[in-house]
Order: C-alpha cells, then sequence, then structure tokens
C-alpha cells in the first residue's frame, strides 16, 4: 500500500548557488518567517578589492527587466576605513563627549541613558553623526558611471520610503548600516534620517546557519545569563537579571568553563543567550586583532572557541541549538577590520543561533543595562521580533530620551527571530 514518507531535510549545500540573498520561510505557526523582506541588499567583492552592489525585493520597482546592479567606484579596503571612521567619531563625539564641572573632568553623556537633560546638546551631537552617516552612504553610491548614477537615485529613494521596510544587507563587508543617513535637509532632520530609525535592518556578513531544526512553542522561555559578577550592580543590571528570573527558566554562568562545556554538547535549549560581560580586540600576532569576551575569570572566549566545540558535534543526528544572542559587550556587534575574518557572531550563527543583536562601539554600561531590559522585556513576551523591537527601541531612546546609541546596536540575522510561546 502507498504511504507518505516524512522527509526533514537538513542541509541544502546548493542553496547559495540557486538563491541570492536567502528566502524567507516559515510555517503557519510562525508567520513572521515566511513574510518576505521589502529589501536585500547584496554588496559583494570581485576582483580582490573591487566592489558590486544588487538591491533586490518587493520595494523594488517591477517595471525593471533585471535587478538593479552597479560595479562601485570605491574600494573594499576604503569603505572599511571610512566605516571605521565613522564609529570612531560616534564614540569620541558622544560616548566620550567632556566636560570640566567644578574643576573635575566628567563624561554627561556616559553616566544616564536618559539625556533629556542635555536635548540642545543631543540635537547638535545628533545632527553632525547624521551629517556623517549621509556622508558614508553617498561615498559607498558616490560613483559617476551611468550604472552607479541610476542605482544611487533608485536605492536612496527606497531608503526614504515613509513606509518602514524590513531590509537586509548580505555582506562580508561590515558597515555600520543603522548609522548611516540620508540627507536630514530632506528627510525629517537628523532623528528621522538614520536608517535604523526608518527601517528594520539586519546584515548577515554572507553567513547562515547550517543546520536549522525547529522547535516546538514552549510554556516559557529557557534562558541564560553569561556574566562578569562585577557588573551585576551595574545600572538595570539587577532589574535584567530579575526579569529573567521571573520570566524564563534562568541558567548564570560566571566563568568561561561551564559556558564552553554548554556549548559543546548536541542538544542545547537555550532560547535566549544573554552576555553582560566585557567585549574588546586583542593582538594575536597578525595586522588584524580579533574580537574576544570575557566573564569573571581570565579565560577569552572568541569565535574558535565556539567552532571548536560545535564542530564535533553529529548533526547527522537530532540536535539543538538555536538560541538568539544578545551580546552586551563592547565592539560585540563589529567584527575585526580586515575583511572576511571570522567573527564571535557568525560563528554562533553558522551553527543554527536564531540571530545575534550587539553594539558597534564602546557602550556606557548605564546605556547598555537600560537598552537589554527594555529589549528582554519585549522580546520575552513572544509577541515582537528582533526587528521590531530594535526599530522601536532605536525611536523610544530618540524621542523619550533624547539619546541615539540605540543606533550603535547591529543585528546580525534574526530580522524574524521571535519566541514562540504556547501561552
Amino acid at each position: 500500500m502507498p504511504q507518505d514518507l516524512t522527509v526533514d531535510i537538513r542541509s541544502n549545500p546548493s542553496l547559495d548557488y540557486t538563491v541570492l540573498p536567502r528566502q524567507r520561510t516559515g510555517s503557519d505557526k510562525n508567520p513572521s518567517r515566511s513574510e518576505p523582506l521589502d529589501l536585500s541588499v547584496v554588496l559583494r567583492q570581485v576582483h580582490g578589492g573591487d566592489l558590486d552592489l544588487l538591491i533586490l525585493g518587493s520595494a523594488v520597482p517591477r517595471v525593471r527587466t533585471r535587478s538593479p546592479r552597479a560595479s562601485l567606484s570605491i574600494t573594499a579596503p576604503t569603505l572599511v576605513r571610512k566605516a571605521a571612521r565613522l564609529r570612531t567619531m560616534w564614540r569620541d563625539r558622544l560616548v566620550c563627549h567632556t566636560e570640566t564641572i567644578d574643576g573635575e573632568v566628567r563624561y554627561p553623556l556616559a553616566e544616564s541613558a536618559d539625556l533629556s537633560a542635555h536635548a540642545g546638546l543631543m540635537d547638535r551631537l545628533t545632527g553632525e553623526m547624521a551629517e556623517e552617516g549621509a556622508y558614508l552612504l553617498d561615498c559607498l553610491l558616490g560613483g559617476d558611471t551611468h550604472e552607479e548614477r541610476s542605482l544611487r537615485a533608485l536605492f536612496t529613494d527606497i531608503l526614504g520610503s515613509e513606509r518602514s521596510l524590513r531590509i537586509s544587507f548580505d555582506s562580508d563587508i561590515y558597515l555600520p548600516w543603522p548609522m548611516l543617513s540620508l540627507d536630514p535637509r530632506d528627510h525629517g532632520g537628523p532623528w528621522g534620517s538614520f536608517l535604523g530609525h526608518r527601517h528594520q535592518i539586519e546584515q548577515t556578513g554572507g553567513t547562515w546557519p547550517e543546520y536549522d531544526f525547529p522547535w516546538g512553542a514552549r510554556a516559557q522561555a529557557i534562558t541564560s545569563l553569561n556574566t562578569d559578577t562585577q557588573l551585576d550592580s551595574v545600572g538595570r543590571a539587577p532589574d535584567v537579571r530579575k526579569l529573567l528570573e521571573e520570566r524564563s527558566r534562568l541558567t548564570v554562568r560566571t566563568e568561561a568553563g561551564p559556558l564552553l562545556e554548554a556549548l559543546s554538547g548536541a542538544h542545547f535549549d537555550e532560547d535566549l543567550m544573554y552576555f553582560w560581560c566585557h567585549g574588546h580586540f586583542v593582538d594575536n600576532g597578525s595586522p588584524h586583532p580579533h574580537l574576544v569576551l570575557r566573564l569573571s575569570d581570565e579565560q577569552h572566549i572568541d569565535a574558535d572557541s565556539i567552532e571548536l566545540r560545535r564542530r564535533r558535534i553529529d548533526y547527522t543526528a537530532r540536535t539543538r541549538f538555536k538560541p538568539f544572542v544578545l551580546l552586551n559587550a563592547c565592539h560585540a556587534g563589529q567584527p575585526a577590520a580586515a575583511p572576511q575574518l571570522e567573527h564571535l557572531g557568525q560563528a554562533l550563527i553558522k551553527f543554527g543561533a536564531d540571530g545575534v543583536l550587539g553594539p558597534q562601539i564602546e557602550i556606557p554600561q548605564d546605556f547598555a543595562s537600560e537598552y537589554a531590559y527594555e529589549f528582554l522585556n519585549l522580546y520575552l513576551s513572544g509577541n515582537h521580533t528582533a526587528g521590531e523591537i530594535s526599530l522601536q527601541l532605536v525611536r523610544r531612546f530618540a524621542e523619550g530620551f533624547r539619546n541615539p546609541l540605540a543606533l550603535t546596536y547591529s543585528l546580525h540575522c534574526g530580522l524574524d527571530s521571535r519566541l514562540d510561546l504556547s501561552s
């Protein structure tokens, strides 16, 4: 008697050659994953440092016979350098802004998440950063060839849409996309001109999960807090821990050993991993330092730490590794300066993480803890995707706190990441 067989496709090696970029797929239980992207921006290196830019998606006018693309005049090394300059300016002008008060040098913009008391100063500084972000976007699209001029006109028109779009930047060139800006004179002033204020944005680095095993709905999320105990009382850190304890099954780790041991297991049940720790670049004997995280002990956790342990696992057997990861540590959203180097977030995504969110510059601890509380409070409800929350928080901190630092948080994949809770 004929019988239907259940087929479980665990890997599709040819997908990268037949689909560019990744198509969204999903199920009736999680319809957000079935929604197509409004815009996919593919930025690729060809012939050394040359760059090609291609845009796809429903936001692109259908009257065209082919997807708009252009070979760019700017080279990859120049673009990477200009992106590093923009991040440095955000750090120096905002986070490290100093004032002398009663003979003491203070950092008033790093002492609180709420900068409403400095509204005039913040409007000025945010205006400067919007101009710098518009300059970088113009450098990307500023060539004089016919195809570049045509693509620039179309691309900026799409990005200037009054409708908030869902945009994926698929590239191994890491740009601070949320911090890029349209001309603030034409698009609502400095606050409303940033791409991260207008749209939901993810960047992929060309890395997608190799293994995707869907889980069923849970009654309660399973989470972890991976932390340095010296930060336990900073800002809203106590509130964040209480939130995780009350609304999830929480595991707390303060040293690298238990964390790396957990990452070595095939069955890793956590829905969300939160890192409240230190991140910095270390010298590795090459021209390009690499990013490491550190908990309470001195052991470094980097991309190779993840790769070493997850690659040992037999993925032909049923495994579980699908956490959303919030890396609340300095530089956690930024890879080393060299293109195509492995990045901690990339390593997590490669082995199944549903998305990684982290800051691209040094972030004041008070703001970081406030951002974490607001993000986790919304994410643990299961009602919002990570992309929706990221956009909400950019606008909330801008309008309520006059603070633009939420724009520095970069989402790697994860635009559609959302808890699937049975409640």
